[in-house]
C-alpha cells in the first residue's frame, strides 16, 4: 500500500473548508429550527417541520462526509448534495405553485430564500468542488 492510499483525500482543502462551515451553519440551522418547531407546534405544518429536519440530517451527513474525506466519502457527499438540489428544487417549486400545502415554511421554501437562497446555491457550489477533487485518474 502507497501513502496515498493509507491516507483519504482532503476535501476540505482551500474553498473545502468553507462548504464544512456553510454546512455546519445549516445544521444548527436546519435542525434547531426543526426540532423547535416539532416540539411545540408539530400540528401547524407537520410536512414543512419535518422536511426541515430532513434537510438538518442531510447537512450533517454532506458535513461529515466533507470532513472524512476520500474518494467513497466524496461519492457519497456528492449523492448527498444532487439529493438536496433536488430537494431544494422540488420543495421550492412546490411552494411557489401550491403555498397552502405549507402553512409554514422549510428550510427549502422558495428555493431557500428564508436563508439567503444558501440551500439552493450550496448544493451546486460543493457539487462543482467535489467533482474537481475527483481523482485524476481512476484507471491506476
Amino acid at each position: 500500500m502507497t501513502a496515498a492510499e493509507e491516507r483519504p483525500t482532503r476535501l476540505i482543502s482551500g474553498p473545502g473548508m468553507l462548504l464544512v462551515w456553510f454546512y455546519g451553519v445549516m445544521v444548527v440551522g436546519a435542525v434547531s429550527r426543526s426540532a423547535y418547531q416539532i416540539a411545540t407546534d408539530f400540528g401547524r405544518a407537520p410536512l414543512a417541520y419535518t422536511l426541515s429536519a430532513l434537510a438538518g440530517v442531510v447537512y450533517g451527513f454532506i458535513t461529515y462526509t466533507l470532513v472524512r474525506g476520500g474518494e467513497t466519502a466524496r461519492r457519497a457527499a456528492q449523492v448527498c448534495c444532487a439529493a438536496e438540489l433536488a430537494g431544494v428544487l422540488i420543495v421550492g417549486t412546490w411552494t411557489l405553485v401550491e403555498p397552502s400545502a405549507f402553512p409554514d415554511s422549510t428550510v427549502w421554501s422558495d428555493y431557500g430564500m428564508g436563508y439567503v437562497f444558501i440551500p439552493v446555491l450550496l448544493p451546486l457550489t460543493a457539487l462543482y468542488w467535489l467533482r474537481r477533487k475527483a481523482p485524476a485518474d481512476r484507471t491506476a
